[in-house]
């Protein structure tokens, strides 16, 4: 049996006794709410930044949609949450877990028949997965009505904390595949965009959703987020040992792709389009996987976020939010795993904790006018970002050896000779 490498080992060594030691030193109260929901919150950064240095840094998409995919994937996460501890009810966990099901299977099957239509252009096939997610949605609502009071009933055979758990897990994964099947319908007519269009084209898709969580409770009918005035009841279930595992997941999940053959092929897109395509790689198809990618990571952390604090507000993803992930990728080094990871903890510990303790009242006001100056800064002194070009031993990319050239008969002949 093959041992794993040394790197491997001491990464995974270090990653569970910092875990283990944060979660001791909040236990024991050694760190109060305040900073124990700090790191809480570095950690979400980190994998919402890692889906977006996924898409901008390794792909060359530049995306400002990252922050719409974080808001879809909270709302609908603790709507689920909310619906069975304020309600008792599974009906939002059986619904959208069929929901996402069934669309899944509606792309599989539009894909199947798209395939044997060649040449159909990007806005008909966008408008057969539109009717596909239709159709799949409503009979997933029908579906589902059946479903939940079972559903329901196992669950509350269950103790208490261990069905909360259980409902937790599943709303925080079937958020993050719902986000993604949303980018995955987004992205089909938007990618075919150059980048600057797509990155106006994900901003918009940004301020869309802001104005839909706006009016969630009258245009879209979910009483219980109560649009502008913020969704309340949201239980606090987001532990540190939760967000710990979920970042760890999507590190390993990064780096595995980034050095596989699919990995290879997202940069080289990034590189030369051109190119890529000469060299027979699907461009349209590698765009649109690691944009899906990328949206999942985003919906993982949004679902994980909502049940930090309980409560979630409209204002909280707002466009201008949108730009802390970039920021942060920047400040990191576009296309470094590690610069993204340790960036972003410093950016929570220090902007938005060790700064509001020393710096007076009101300080945060003038956030919009700091962070501009640091990236500004950040990019005249170390273009590459704090991390550009390094990588943590597990996470960089090890190539194999070149293979030596053997020499022919002839050069070994007359080498004997001399």
């Amino acid at each position: 049996m093959k041992l794993p490498q040394r790197s491997t080992m001491i990464f995974f060594g270090a990653y569970i006794l910092i875990t283990v030691l944060v979660q001791a030193l909040i236990s024991f109260g050694i760190l109060n709410a305040f900073w124990s929901t700090l790191l809480r919150l570095g950690a979400v950064y980190a994998i919402v930044s890692l889906g977006l240095n996924l898409i901008y840094g390794f792909n060359g998409q530049f995306s400002l949609g990252q922050w719409g995919f974080y808001a879809i994937g909270a709302y609908v996460a603790a709507d689920m949450t909310f619906r069975w501890t304020q309600q008792g009810s599974a009906s939002g966990l059986v619904i959208l877990l069929l929901v996402v099901l069934l669309v899944g299977v509606s792309f599989l099957g539009v894909s199947w028949v798209l395939k044997r239509i060649p040449g159909l252009d990007p806005l008909s096939a966008f408008a057969l997965y539109l009717v596909g997610v239709f159709a799949a949605a409503f009979l997933a609502i029908m579906l589902g009505r059946v479903l939940i009071d079972p559903a329901s009933s196992i669950l509350k055979s269950m103790p208490d904390a261990l069905a909360t758990q259980i409902v937790f897990f599943l709303a925080v994964l079937i958020a993050g595949v719902f986000a993604a099947e949303v980018s995955y319908l987004f992205g089909l007519p938007i990618l075919t965009l150059g980048s600057d269009y797509f990155g106006i084209a994900t901003l918009g898709f940004t301020i869309i959703v802001k104005v839909l969580l706006d009016n969630s409770d009258t245009m879209l009918g979910f009483e219980e987020m109560k649009g502008a005035r913020g969704m309340i009841g949201i239980p606090k279930i987001g532990s540190w040992l939760w967000v710990a595992i979920f970042l760890l997941v999507v590190l390993i999940v990064t780096r595995n792709l980034l050095q596989s053959s699919h990995g290879r092929a997202i940069v080289s897109v990034r590189e030369d389009e051109l190119a890529a395509k000469a060299m027979g790689i699907d461009v349209a198809n590698q765009k649109i996987i690691t944009f899906v990618i990328g949206s999942l990571f985003a919906g993982l952390a949004g679902a994980l976020y909502a049940h930090i604090n309980g409560f979630l507000h409209p204002n909280t993803f707002n466009f201008i939010k949108s730009f802390d992930p970039m920021i942060i990728i920047v400040f990191g080094g576009l296309g470094s795993v590690s610069g993204t990871l340790v960036v972003s903890f410093i950016w929570i510990l220090v902007l938005e904790g060790l700064l509001r303790q020393v710096l007076p009242e009101g300080f945060e006001t003038w956030r919009f006018v700091v962070y501009p100056l640091l990236l500004l800064i950040m990019m005249l002194l170390r273009p590459k970002g704090l991390m550009g070009g390094t990588e943590l031993p597990y996470l960089r990319q090890i190539l194999p050896p070149l293979r030596k050239k053997e020499a022919k008969p002839e050069e070994v002949a007359k080498a004997g000779g001399d």
